[in-house]
């Protein structure tokens, strides 16, 4: 099959799902964001063996389109800390972050721009079954400042590690800090105890979370740094935004 003989297979059949009939765009654009969307808002239930065998193919051939990025050949920034510019999808490591919410079933919002939904989105439908099985298992929401370990299905990292962030509302308070070096804590505690070598953050709670840049950069950068004087763990701190960049280069150079 063709990748758009895929993308209107998975459109037809997740619209089978729901029961509804919509006339499907005819340009790839607008498929893509509809697929997107599809993947979206589809709550964790089983499917078949034909329709994850066409999704993992599909969406293997996205991210190869897209351009793998392999930590290996990545200079570091410090020895066992690189800085790296783009889309964490994309990267191949030991493990990527996500910045997720409580519910820990990924974003709903379909095709927002969050680090969630693009994780859930690229990851394929079997991230939120196994997300979903946690949280049930669990019984309740997941607490910020704590982390939990999936596999990472169709990205080219081997797992991913989701983490609640602290919600900032109006001033930054000393227990938003304390949270989030918990987050980078208990994400780089799960890499350990996994056997994974090397681990990618994204900027946790800087986006609609509302932490500042720099001051989650700093805890970012000093607790990694902290982490790592008595355990080998290599440490990606990932980046998408250019002033995001440089507050890292600038931390990073600092030492």
């Amino acid at each position: 099959m063709t990748q758009t003989e895929r993308r209107l297979y998975l459109i037809n059949h997740l619209l089978s799902e729901r029961g509804e009939q919509i006339k499907i765009p005819t340009d790839e654009y607008n498929q893509k964001r509809l697929l997107r969307s599809l993947f979206n808002i589809r709550m964790p239930r089983e499917t078949s063996e034909k329709f994850l065998r066409i999704q993992d193919e599909y969406l293997q051939e996205e991210i190869k389109q897209k351009g793998i990025t392999d930590i290996k050949d990545l200079p570091p920034v410090q020895d066992g800390v690189y800085l790296w510019q783009g889309d964490i999808t994309t990267l191949k490591c030991g493990a990527i972050v996500n910045a997720a919410n409580s519910q820990m079933l990924g974003c709903f919002q379909p095709c927002h721009g969050c680090i969630d939904n693009a994780v859930h989105t690229f990851s394929g439908i079997q991230l939120r079954d196994a997300c979903g099985k946690i949280m049930r298992k669990q019984g309740f929401d997941e607490p910020t400042g704590q982390a939990k370990i999936t596999p990472a299905y169709n990205l080219p990292c081997q797992y991913i590690i989701h983490t609640v962030g602290p919600i900032v509302q109006g001033y930054l308070t000393e227990e938003d800090c304390k949270l989030l070096k918990s987050c980078y804590l208990s994400c780089l505690k799960l890499a350990d105890e996994n056997g994974v070598d090397n681990i990618a953050f994204c900027c946790i709670s800087t986006g609609v979370f509302g932490f500042p840049q720099k001051e989650a950069a700093k805890i970012a950068v000093d607790t990694v740094k902290e982490y790592q004087k008595n355990h080998n763990l290599g440490v990606i701190f990932n980046v998408f935004k250019d002033n995001d960049y440089d507050i890292y280069r600038e931390l990073l150079s600092a030492d």
